[in-house]
């Protein structure tokens, strides 16, 4: 068994990709703080493979991060030298790289972060801080109140938040005369460059509203469209790369081959040639997020309420029964392509073919109860928009409101934990019935008093009563789809 780390590289198994770059020769340019698993089986990846080209040595990454857990997994990497095994894994093999696009990890402290990020090398900082690190009310507000974004405001010198840090660090460089970085989030959130902006801006106006001015004109928050389904690492995957390829790594990834990075080019400051390795630049993100949310994401959504009461643990298990696979091609097929504008180049249904290829990897052992999680905040990104938008152009919507009440139903009596801030509310909503349970404006909105809808989900709902889950998922997949027209 080979411990990882530099000194050990021309020992591993030569099955195991590694850097064929000289490491000492590279620069930081990007600091990245979020340092999860996500990041480094996505972007940490698609750098390595630029640097294994010869290219971009002067884009190197530092990670950082302010949780608690952070200071773990900077202990566990710092062992290793900054090394990562990511491991690809489908049904039919696995594959393994070790990436060395990382060269330091700034510890665990806002001011050694602080002083990395105000480094004039560093031209990027990006981040992964999951959705609930943007401080975002549910009607979007930025939550100014919240007591780490108080403080920070109060003592803009001494931050203790990542966008308190980055506007200090934006401060520090405009009084040296140094260039602004740009700021990039890999968060899986539509609009995340939006929603960077907006909290900085937000934060730095209470703080400065000069200095907010000065960040509106000076720094570039890119959206960008990530995919990569990744789980958590535990046991199994340490032993995996262990008893696989013979490497003993503290912290390894285990993820599916498939990854995707779609960013608008917008980067003042330059940014490594990325498209070389496959990410794809645009000018404006939005079509690709839609496609990904309504496609993606909205389909894991429609699987796992009604997984989850047919009695499954696991997605690929799911996904291998013909009832639920079959919904899963049949209501976006039939209500959501039809709302999504076209992308030159891109085949709708080919993306959604792979998207349910994707889902049946057994090796990636993903879990309806994780899928099953937040629906009070998923449903509203995933779903919902693809119902105003058929309501308005009176398209089908009989597979939608079906989802919503499969959704309902397991709200009213979950067979699994139900996990969501609003549990409490969604269950008592459901035991009430249709209507209470539309009539949830922190959800719905005013969509939920559409008679459309109500009608459909009510329909729904007593069909599921009557029939169960999977009679319902089989009388839709055999009944040919129905329109209302406008008179």
């Amino acid at each position: 068994m080979i411990p990882l780390s530099l000194a050990t590289l021309a020992d591993v198994p030569a099955d195991v990709a590694r850097p064929t770059y000289d490491r000492s020769n590279l620069r930081a340019g990007i600091l990245h703080i979020g340092v999860g698993n996500f990041h480094r089986s996505h972007m940490a990846v698609y750098l390595d493979r630029l640097m294994n080209m010869g290219l971009a040595h002067d884009w190197a990454i530092v990670g950082a991060g302010l949780r608690a857990g952070d200071a773990d997994m900077r202990d566990r990497l710092a062992a290793q030298d900054w090394l990562t095994t990511v491991v690809d894994r489908d049904g039919t093999g696995e594959s393994a790289r070790i990436t060395g696009a990382m060269v330091d990890y700034c510890p665990v402290d806002p001011a050694a972060i602080l002083a990395a990020m105000s480094d004039p090398l560093i031209r990027i900082v990006s981040l992964t801080v999951t959705e609930g690190g943007y401080f975002l009310g549910r009607g979007g507000a930025v939550r100014l109140d919240d007591p780490a974004l108080h403080a920070d405001i109060a003592n803009p010198d001494a931050p203790k938040t990542v966008f308190g840090l980055i506007i200090a660090a934006l401060r520090q460089r405009r009084d040296a005369g140094q260039p602004a970085f740009t700021v990039l989030s890999c968060d899986n959130v539509q609009g995340n460059g939006d929603i960077t902006r907006r909290v900085t801006l937000a934060v730095a106006e209470a703080q400065d509203p000069e200095l907010a001015g000065w960040i509106a004109a000076h720094v570039a928050f890119p959206n960008g469209m990530v995919d990569c389904i990744t789980p958590r690492s535990g046991p199994r995957e340490l032993a995996l790369v262990q008893d696989c390829f013979g490497v003993r790594d503290a912290a390894p990834v285990v993820c599916e081959p498939f990854r995707q990075w779609v960013i608008e080019d917008h980067f003042p400051a330059g940014r490594p040639p990325l498209e070389k390795v496959g990410v794809t630049f645009v000018d404006d993100v939005k079509t690709h997020e839609i496609m990904k949310l309504r496609l993606l994401n909205a389909s894991h959504a429609s699987l796992c309420y009604a997984a989850a009461l047919m009695g499954y643990a696991h997605v690929d298990q799911a996904m291998a029964d013909p009832v639920l696979s079959g919904w899963l091609k049949a209501l976006p097929t039939r209500e959501t392509i039809p709302t999504l504008e076209p992308i030159e180049s891109v085949d709708y249904a080919a993306y959604l073919d792979s998207v349910l290829h994707r889902f049946g990897n057994p090796a990636i052992a993903d879990t309806i109860a994780r899928l099953a999680q937040d629906g009070s905040d998923r449903q509203p990104q995933f779903i919902l928009p693809t119902l105003r938008d058929a309501l308005a152009r009176d398209l089908p919507i009989d597979g939608l409101a079906l989802e919503l009440a499969i959704w309902m139903q397991f709200c009213s009596a979950p067979p699994i934990p139900l996990e969501d801030p609003m549990a409490a509310a969604l269950q008592a909503a459901a035991q009430s019935g249709p209507q209470a349970f539309l009539g949830q404006t922190a959800v719905f909105g005013h969509l939920g008093q559409n008679p459309r809808l109500r009608a459909a989900v009510a329909a729904a709902y007593e069909g599921l009563q009557q029939e169960g889950v999977e009679a319902m998922l089989s009388r839709y997949l055999t009944t040919a789809p129905t329109n209302q027209v406008s008179a």
